[in-house]
């Protein structure tokens, strides 16, 4: 059974998360501060994270841009912060799910097991390569006529999503649900600033587009360019 890192100011839902996750066989270990969180991270080398945000040494976002710089493991934050900027800052910062508390244990253990798929995917997904664009998921390493991107971690994951169903078109509210992990919320307006953002990076406009094509009142979809 895979192993979870959970990092949790809380001690009695720190022990309450790890008490039922052990039962169900995870190899799970607990860290009640950031810093002990990052370490436990490095020395163990764990399948998935599950990170409280308000923790009393480092805001949580500090410290998954720390975890990101050294792994990519998948992290899910739990937290009580449910505004959809910190939601969406949150994610783009290189966050795989969001749960918002209060939360029962069965509804993390099923977010746990979607990451662990999506995991073991990525791991065997072979590159794409679209025109000059190649695209490994499994290193999350892209490049554009031998040049390497500089993508965050969202812009990674919408060019794959889109590179994977390359010719169909792809709707915002699809976009939301299966990038962002928000099925049933979330401005669809971040997903318009991605785009430009990717657009930019990827040497096109929405006038004068090559890679991305917008299908007004539909959505967008990923094309050769030849």
């Amino acid at each position: 059974m895979a192993s979870v890192v959970i990092i949790e100011d809380d001690q009695r839902i720190r022990q309450l998360v790890t008490r039922v996750l052990a039962g169900k066989g995870y190899e799970v270990d607990g860290a009640g501060t950031a810093l002990d969180g990052l370490q436990r991270i490095v020395q163990t080398a764990p399948d998935v994270v599950v990170l409280d945000m308000g923790l009393p040494d480092l805001d949580g976002t500090e410290l998954l841009k720390m975890i990101r710089a050294v792994t990519d493991v998948p992290v899910i934050v739990a937290t009580a912060r449910s505004e959809d900027r910190d939601v969406i800052k949150t994610l783009d910062a290189g966050a795989d799910d969001y749960l918002v508390k209060p939360f029962s244990v069965e509804q993390l253990e099923a977010r746990l097991r979607a990451v662990l798929r999506r995991s073991a995917a990525e791991s065997s997904t072979p590159q794409i390569i679209v025109g000059d664009l190649r695209i490994d998921p499994s290193a999350r390493v892209a490049s554009l006529e031998g040049v390497p991107l500089q993508l965050s971690p969202k812009e990674f994951d919408l060019l794959v999503y889109l590179a994977e169903r390359l010719d169909v078109v792809v709707s915002k509210r699809q976009l939301m649900a299966e990038v962002w992990r928000q099925p049933y919320g979330g401005s669809e307006k971040t997903v318009d600033v991605h785009i430009s953002w990717l657009r930019k990076k990827l040497g096109e406009t929405a006038a004068n587009s090559k890679y991305l094509e917008t299908v007004y009142g539909v959505g967008i979809k990923l094309v050769d360019p030849a």
